[in-house]
């Protein structure tokens, strides 16, 4: 099609680009309190349960010490909570109010929302990792003991880094699946919470449980080797990078099918 009489042709800006969106997601995070206050909370919770916990139990309690990658990353168990919220929240709230129709109209590209979406949900969680393990392990180690150095303090600690990660882009991938809230935390909420921790001490069950993501990722924060787990610590970290890139193209895929 020819210009219009008088104006010059040239390149049409590209103003609904990857860029635009992902700009428009962090001006979300900044402004809305449901998005920001889940990471914070995740860091605190990290961080200071598990400092509490040392200073208060970490010289009785021998499955803390035994293991020191139980006690350092004790306040995960509850942070993970919160970052678990944070993945779905990043886009189920726009599921349930339809907002999600606004986005795709900004960014008709799905595939560009939903790629600004990962991107700054993996980026948050890599700072709420990141600060969490850091202060889990400053303040840890300064009432407990412990081996702080070596393959397995390395190991542990960079498994506390990307397990937010991992996380917050599985369950982004299963909500999206899902095209809603509710229906996502009724999902993740019992598997994650309490289906996974407590099949996990059945016997019976353990053989399959082991296999789960939160579960797997979570073996790469141990020190210590369990002769129940069929795969080893890397591996775990593994099973729980393959969960979580399954669950991202899942929602890749629906969210196309949604538009």
């Amino acid at each position: 099609m020819s210009a219009p009489h008088g104006i010059a042709p040239g390149p049409v800006p590209v103003l609904r680009s990857f860029t635009f969106a992902l700009r428009a997601e962090r001006i979300k995070l900044a402004t809305l309190r449901s998005l920001w206050l889940p990471p914070v909370l995740a860091l605190l919770f990290t961080a200071g349960v598990t400092t509490a916990v040392g200073a208060a139990l970490g010289g009785t309690e021998h499955h803390l010490t035994d293991d020191p990658g139980v006690g350092v990353h004790y306040g995960l168990t509850f942070g993970q909570a919160a970052i678990a919220c944070f993945g779905v929240l990043l886009i189920g709230q726009e599921f349930n109010t339809r907002m999600i129709d606004v986005s795709l109209v900004a960014v008709p590209r799905p595939g560009q929302l939903y790629g600004a979406k990962v991107v700054l949900g993996a980026l948050v969680a890599l700072g709420v990792g990141a600060g969490g393990t850091a202060g889990a392990f400053a303040g840890y180690a300064a009432t407990v003991p412990g081996d702080w150095e070596g393959p397995a303090f390395a190991r542990s600690a960079t498994a506390g880094v990307l397990y937010p990660v991992l996380l917050v882009v599985f369950c982004l991938g299963v909500t999206t699946m899902l095209g809603n809230l509710t229906a996502a935390l009724g999902v993740l909420v019992p598997t994650v919470f309490l289906l996974s921790p407590l099949l996990g001490g059945v016997s019976g069950a353990r053989q399959v449980v082991q296999f789960l993501p939160d579960r797997a990722g979570q073996y790469a924060l141990h020190y210590a080797d369990d002769p129940q787990i069929a795969y080893g610590h890397w591996t775990g970290l593994l099973i729980m990078a393959l969960w979580t890139g399954a669950a991202a193209y899942g929602g890749l895929l629906a969210l196309r099918r949604a538009r």
